[in-house]
C-alpha cells in the first residue's frame, strides 16, 4: 500500500500541475477572475454577460459598414464580462468583501488604479493593466451602489488608450469616460 502511494503521489502532482498550467495559459494578461458571485436570496437582479472573442469578431464584422471606429475597437477585444448583482441582507457582506479582495489583488499584481470615487452611496474603482505605453491589456471596473447593487466589469484585449472613451460611450459605462481622460494626461 505504501509503495502504491509513493508511485501515485508524483503522478498526481504532475497531472495537477499540468492542469494548472493549461488553465493559466488560457487566460490573457488582462483577465481577472471574479469567482462565483452569489445571487441575492430575495430574487433581486442578477446579470452575467460573458462575450468572448468569436462573438466579438462577428459583431465587429456586422458593425464594419455603419460604425468603422467601433468595428476597429472590437477587433482588438478578446473578452467582455459584466456582472450586475442586486444586494440584499443575504449577499451584501460577501459581495462587498469580494470586491475589496479583487481591488487588493489588482493593487498588488501590477494593475493601476486610475479612478476612485467614493460618495455617500457609491464606491467606484477603475483599474487598467497596460503593456508599456502601447496599449491597455485589461480594464476592470468595480462599483458598489449603496445597498442596491454591485457591478463588476472586465474588458480584455489590446486596447489603444485613446479608444477607452469609445468603449465607455458605446457600452454606456460612465467611469470609462473618465478613465480615458486620466490615461491621456499621463
Amino acid at each position: 500500500m505504501k509503495d502504491l502511494i509513493c508511485r501515485a503521489l508524483p503522478l498526481s502532482v504532475l497531472i495537477a500541475s499540468a492542469g494548472l498550467a493549461v488553465s493559466a495559459e488560457n487566460n490573457p494578461p488582462g483577465y481577472v477572475d471574479f469567482g462565483t458571485l452569489p445571487a441575492p436570496s430575495s430574487g433581486g437582479e442578477f446579470v452575467e454577460v460573458n462575450v468572448k472573442n468569436n462573438l466579438i469578431s462577428m459583431i465587429a464584422r456586422l458593425a464594419e459598414k455603419n460604425e468603422p471606429e467601433v468595428a476597429d475597437l472590437l477587433r482588438h477585444l478578446q473578452m467582455v464580462r459584466v456582472n450586475v448583482i442586486g444586494l440584499d441582507d443575504g449577499n451584501r457582506a460577501e459581495i462587498e468583501k469580494r470586491i475589496q479582495k479583487i481591488r487588493a489583488d489588482l493593487d498588488t499584481h501590477g494593475w493601476e488604479r486610475v479612478v476612485t470615487t467614493q460618495k455617500k452611496d457609491e464606491d467606484v474603482a477603475v483599474y487598467v493593466k497596460t503593456r508599456g505605453q502601447e496599449a491597455v491589456e485589461g480594464l476592470v471596473v468595480t462599483v458598489i451602489q449603496g445597498n442596491r447593487e454591485a457591478v463588476l466589469i472586465n474588458i480584455v484585449g489590446d486596447i489603444k488608450p485613446e479608444k477607452i472613451a469609445v468603449i465607455g460611450e458605446r457600452l454606456n459605462i460612465e467611469p470609462l469616460k473618465k478613465v480615458a481622460q486620466t490615461i491621456e494626461k499621463k
